[in-house]
């Protein structure tokens, strides 16, 4: 098993997806959101932060959110991604109960009421990779796991061929 594999450990379920999309009314370019909004309709459900990678543009890891069940993916921003849920490999770096997200969240509106509060990072100290901050060791795995699928999915075109 490989370590993009490794992540790969429930598969999407498209039609509660988009069920759950509707029934909260998801927005694009809005997944944290979505996922924060969608948790509160979910019982059981973790929401979970980290990355999405595709085959296309942009060709690098999406940062993303989503939710889990014990067996699932539920992602209230599928209809959004404009993706065939097949086509979707998610990389979670971190994963909250709702009554952890809805702490995480009173704590940074507290703390930086003019900031949009979510995504959430967690405690510092945080690490830093390429031109962005964000959580510990947990994100850059998932997002160097993310990137190694993304290179799987797109390869580089041979201008020879």
């Amino acid at each position: 098993m490989n370590l993009t594999d490794f992540y790969m450990d429930k598969p999407l379920d498209p039609e509660q997806s988009i069920e759950l999309a509707n029934r909260i009314q998801s927005k694009a370019k809005s997944s944290f959101q979505n996922a924060s909004k969608a948790i509160a309709v979910v019982d059981g459900a973790l929401y979970v932060q980290g990355f999405i990678a595709y085959v296309g543009a942009p060709y690098k890891p999406i940062e993303h959110g989503w939710l889990e069940s014990s067996d699932r993916i539920l992602d209230p921003s599928l209809p959004h991604l404009n993706r065939k849920p097949e086509q979707l490999h998610y990389y979670p770096a971190q994963k909250l109960t709702a009554k952890q997200l809805r702490k995480a969240l009173e704590a940074a509106q507290e703390d930086y009421p003019e900031d949009d509060p979510l995504p959430i990072y967690g405690s510092t100290p945080y690490e830093y990779y390429g031109d962005l901050m964000l959580g510990g060791k947990e994100y850059t795995e998932a997002h160097e796991a993310a990137t190694a699928k993304c290179a799987e999915l797109n390869p580089p075109k041979n201008p020879q061929n």
